[in-house]
């Protein structure tokens, strides 16, 4: 592990302990002592490159205050351009940040953009209440108030996932802060459950890394090898990539809602809940920890599809994604990428970007477009055609090529050179983009298949029964 993974897993332990601490303390406290434990370990961590941060928060708010019935398109705007100047002070000339200091911008960003939507849906909701002079009460999701400046300070550096995630809205924040009977809220439980397979995850990702280091791919010698083994050697890497996960967040109790409310990854509660109204009504709840769910391990090795496993992986920021780029992605199409496929790619093209400029991102994140469409297209055309041993073996072989495709995708993530990318891709003779390309001419010349089989095509499968699939 780099010293930066050591500093990462230090903040992570040190957070479980300080979680228990402020479970059951009061709204203030939270609210400073969060804020000020984060501010603390961005301070540490980045020193006089927290500057960043600040700059950040001050803009967005600003554009808040100023343009509230049009903030989220202008928070976009304003953090993703900030992302450029910051990536860009090496060749300005300028101190370069930390690791430390990118990671917690990447997050910073997210929660910008995501209370400045929240506040836009709060000022739109407020004038189409003055407008029809109906007042429909509390709404679900939607803030109390627009946060003072203090309070976008606080939510900015709470230090509940300041950086290494997951994504939290405003509204989830403040649910953590006013929770009710917090002390009834099962969290030692819940947190042993999540971090039971830490210790055989982080051997296994030991173990990877020293058996198959990512730095042999960059040597000449690793191109000598025969093609078996440099095909192989990018299941290893993805292996050791998706071994990371993180359950401290639990320990305060963050993100916990009743079981009733069918919270999700990022979101938060999807069904209006009451609170209860006594400790023993909150103490007979059943309570999970959806919201701050960041990856389904079964789901992302065990679903069939691309597009399948893609929610399943980095599950909080999948929902930002979804949530506020998606569908505001502009509506283009063609033969080759109608129109949701157009928004996939144009998804994927900010997501590259919100992760950083390097080559690697971009060629991964685009290739995963030409991913979707090859599987889209080829699986609408053949699958329903196939008898029912037919589609379980269809399924099979799409899982096979599904994790190969990833394996595939994940070395452009890591080596991040345009160069190193190409020169490993080459070395197995891009197989994958062949691969998707045949399937995807294939899958046109059959016409892509009558459209009650391309909406059968369109439901997610699994491999793994849904009984015995877990957290």
């Amino acid at each position: 592990m780099s010293p930066e993974e050591w500093t990462y897993l230090v903040v992570l332990l040190i957070s479980i302990p300080i979680g228990f601490l402020f479970k059951k303390a009061g709204p203030g406290l939270k609210r400073w002592g969060a804020a000020a434990v984060g501010l603390g370990l961005t301070l540490f961590t980045c020193g006089p490159h927290t500057l960043h941060s600040l700059i950040t928060i001050l803009g967005t708010w600003a554009l808040i205050q100023a343009q509230p019935c049009s903030c989220h398109a202008l928070a976009l705007a304003w953090t993703f351009s900030y992302l450029l100047f910051f990536r860009a002070l090496s060749l300005l000339g300028l101190p370069t940040p930390t690791p430390f200091t990118n990671a917690v911008q990447l997050l910073l960003t997210l929660k910008l953009v995501s209370l400045a939507s929240e506040v836009q849906d709060l000022h739109l909701a407020q004038r189409k209440e003055m407008t029809s002079g109906f007042n429909k009460g509390p709404t679900l999701g939607l803030l109390p108030d627009v946060p003072s400046l203090m309070e976008t300070l606080n939510y900015s550096y709470c230090y509940v996932g300041i950086m290494t995630g997951a994504f939290f809205r405003y509204r989830t924040y403040l649910d953590w802060l006013e929770q009710p009977f917090p002390g009834a809220v099962p969290s030692l439980r819940p947190l042993l459950r999540r971090a039971w397979p830490a210790p055989l995850f982080g051997l296994l990702f030991l173990l990877s890394s020293h058996l198959f280091p990512l730095e042999a791919v960059r040597e000449d010698a690793f191109y000598a090898r025969p093609l078996p083994a440099r095909l192989f050697y990018m299941i290893p890497v993805f292996f050791a990539f998706r071994m990371r996960f993180y359950v401290a967040w639990i320990a305060a109790g963050f993100g916990a809602y009743p079981v009733a409310a069918k919270a999700r990854a990022g979101g938060g509660p999807t069904l209006q809940c009451p609170p209860p109204s006594s400790l023993e009504k909150a103490a007979s709840l059943e309570y999970d920890y959806e919201t701050i769910r960041n990856i389904d391990c079964y789901g992302t090795d065990f679903c069939v599809r691309v597009r399948d496993g893609m929610p399943y992986w980095n599950m909080t920021v999948q929902w930002w994604l979804a949530q506020y780029i998606y569908k505001s992605a502009p509506a283009g199409s063609c033969v080759l990428t109608p129109s949701l496929l157009f928004r996939s790619a144009w998804t994927m093209l900010l997501s590259a970007y919100w992760h950083g400029l390097h080559p690697g991102y971009y060629l991964s994140f685009l290739t995963i477009t030409l991913c979707l469409a090859a599987e889209g297209r080829l699986e609408s055309a053949l699958r329903g055609r196939l008898s029912l041993g037919g589609q379980k073996a269809w399924d099979w072989v799409q899982w096979f090529l599904k994790m190969r495709a990833y394996d595939y995708m994940c070395m452009g993530f890591v080596l991040l050179s345009l160069a190193d990318t190409l020169q490993y891709w080459a070395s197995i003779y891009f197989c994958i983009h062949f691969l998707a390309l045949a399937a995807l001419g294939l899958g046109l010349a059959l016409d892509g298949g009558s459209p009650s089989r391309r909406k059968a095509a369109s439901q997610p499968t699994s491999l793994v029964p849904e009984k015995l699939r877990g957290e």
